[in-house]
């Protein structure tokens, strides 16, 4: 199946990646055009386009244009995309927008007969390997005519068809807001053994591996913590600076708006904030596992600090 991918970040580069090596034809583009023709340069089955309108030109029916941008740019580059695309062509929106939004951008694509689809994406830099978990919202017809593309993005049983339009976002959001809880959860334990009266005795990634062996603590986010620990065994090289990317603060506003408690998740992001104002070693344990599972960026210890 031939589809345009609209953005090489980190997660759209490895979705590009996966699903040329799966025997689709990616369209790859790009603000910056050197990222789409480099990955074409070196990945069979990825061809580069300059534009949008280039990029339409290139897809041959039934088109398929996916977003992997910040949720910040998708308006204008939707609009960009429905000056190109033709009636019965389908917008994927694969990036972390606010579920309330994709009501609004259907409606623009509908107006030009244009199909569109919210899919939430969770996988991070790991996902070009391992596959990514796919959350996809919107009309089932269109679901289905993406189900060979979702199907070699995801490993067995990865992706779900969740309903309506804004459904694929808000299970996504929901997903993120959990995990803002279970790595803060995380970081408050290894920060209580890192000023317990044995901390010069434990052996940090020894202590994760034994509890991925039947510990009912054991998940993946320990395992890349693990990982963490092994390249730095106390964490000593980064800032426990812990930056927040919007979707935990959007899981607390629908715990607002829907008057549901949820006290970890809020507290989770609170000590978010608290971060940038102090530097514990249980920041550090967040700001090392954001790295480990996102390839987000973090600082450097003893680097500048916010106010």
């Amino acid at each position: 199946m031939q589809m345009g991918m609209i953005g090489l970040g980190r997660m759209g580069h490895g979705m590009a990646r996966r699903l040329a090596r799966g025997g689709h034809e990616v369209v790859a583009y790009n603000r910056g055009a050197d990222k789409a023709r480099e990955l074409a340069a070196g990945e069979p089955g990825v061809s580069a386009a300059a534009t949008l309108a280039e990029l339409a030109q290139m897809l041959t029916p039934p088109p398929v244009a996916w977003l992997m941008l910040p949720a910040d740019v998708v308006d204008e580059n939707l609009a960009a995309l429905a000056e190109v695309l033709e009636s019965g062509d389908l917008v994927v929106d694969g990036g972390n927008s606010h579920f309330q939004d994709d009501p609004r951008r259907a409606a623009v694509c509908a107006a030009r007969g244009i199909e569109y689809l919210d899919a939430g994406v969770s996988g991070g830099v790991w996902g070009l390997t391992q596959g990514y978990c796919l959350m996809v919202g919107g009309p089932a017809p269109a679901f289905a005519l993406v189900e060979p593309l979702l199907a070699t993005l995801a490993p067995a049983g990865g992706y779900l068809h969740t309903g309506p339009t804004g459904s694929g976002h808000f299970v996504k959001m929901i997903h993120n807001g959990i995990e803002y809880g279970l790595m803060q959860a995380y970081a408050e334990g290894f920060q209580l053994m890192q000023s317990g009266p044995y901390a010069q005795h434990h052996d940090f990634q020894a202590i994760c591996k034994v509890w991925m062996q039947g510990s009912v603590v054991r998940s993946w986010l320990l395992e890349l913590l693990g990982q963490a620990f092994g390249q730095d065994p106390r964490l000593e090289s980064l800032a426990g600076y812990v930056e927040d990317s919007g979707e935990g603060r959007w899981t607390v506003e629908q715990a607002l708006r829907s008057s549901t408690s949820a006290p970890v998740i809020t507290l989770a992001l609170m000590e978010r904030f608290r971060s940038r104002q102090a530097d514990t070693f249980g920041d550090k344990v967040l700001a090392a596992l954001r790295q480990q599972f996102g390839g987000h960026a973090v600082k450097p210890a003893g680097g500048a600090r916010k106010g």
